[in-house]
């Protein structure tokens, strides 16, 4: 009884029960749906587009040509000694510029939320190439050995035969760095936009001060844990499934 007296009495159970009221105002939920698509868009699209090119880097480092391996390798390194918060900087000072100029957008176009997809996709193809690369070379030699006694040549081969092969095992890894992504999109305030965490601890937390910026500091990190919780409790139920 004590403890329980205890807990009613701190202040942490004051901001956490001021929660409920304060994120099912009628002008609050609104922001944070809109900060939550804002983060599955930025996540779905950069995992997609990270993949496709993270696939092509991993070829080139597989590749005997030595002017693509030495790219590939160089960009690898890059992307992976560096960073996400600079590479996130570069992008929003340099990148907006580029595309107004190519796409012939009018100056003043807002294009945050495209330089940050291309940012976190080029900067996850990173590391999706190394999984990717990692998952080829598991393929066992006689794989390949069956594909040309078929008569495919070696992209048919690695295209019809040991890409499919390599993807379903590193379907799970994909995954799981897909969650990491979803974690890493909360850096978008850099770039001025505003996401689940900035919607939450930005745009309510700090508007409102007071008791309100703990509760959603303390909503926004619930959050994060319930979603990359449950997101990472799927992806091992996938991942028994294939191990079956």
């Amino acid at each position: 009884m004590y403890l329980i007296d205890w807990i009613t009495n701190t202040q942490l159970y004051n901001w956490i029960v001021n929660i409920p009221p304060l994120v099912s105002d009628e002008n609050i939920y609104p922001v944070l749906i809109d900060g939550l698509w804002l983060t599955v868009q930025i996540t779905f699209t950069a995992v997609v587009f990270g993949i496709v090119w993270g696939t092509a880097l991993a070829l080139m480092r597989l590749s005997n040509n030595k002017l693509l391996n030495f790219f590939a390798k160089n960009y690898v390194n890059l992307f992976r000694s560096i960073p996400l918060l600079l590479v996130l900087l570069w992008f929003y000072l340099a990148l907006p510029q580029v595309i107004i100029h190519i796409f012939n957008l009018p100056r003043n176009a807002n294009v945050n939320v495209a330089s940050a997809i291309i940012a976190f996709a080029l900067f996850e193809a990173a590391y999706y190439s190394e999984i990717i690369r990692a998952g080829i070379n598991a393929v066992a030699k006689g794989q390949y050995h069956a594909a040309y006694a078929l008569g495919m040549t070696k992209s048919q081969a690695m295209r019809l035969i040991i890409l499919p092969q390599a993807f379903r095992s590193m379907v799970p890894l994909l995954l799981t760095q897909g969650i990491i992504l979803f974690q890493d999109t909360s850096l978008v305030y850099v770039m001025g936009l505003i996401d689940l965490f900035g919607a939450s601890v930005t745009q309510i937390g700090k508007a409102r001060g007071g008791t309100d910026e703990y509760s959603m500091i303390i909503f926004a990190a619930a959050s994060y844990f319930v979603i990359c919780f449950t997101a990472s409790r799927l992806v091992n139920y996938f991942k028994k499934g294939i191990n079956r």
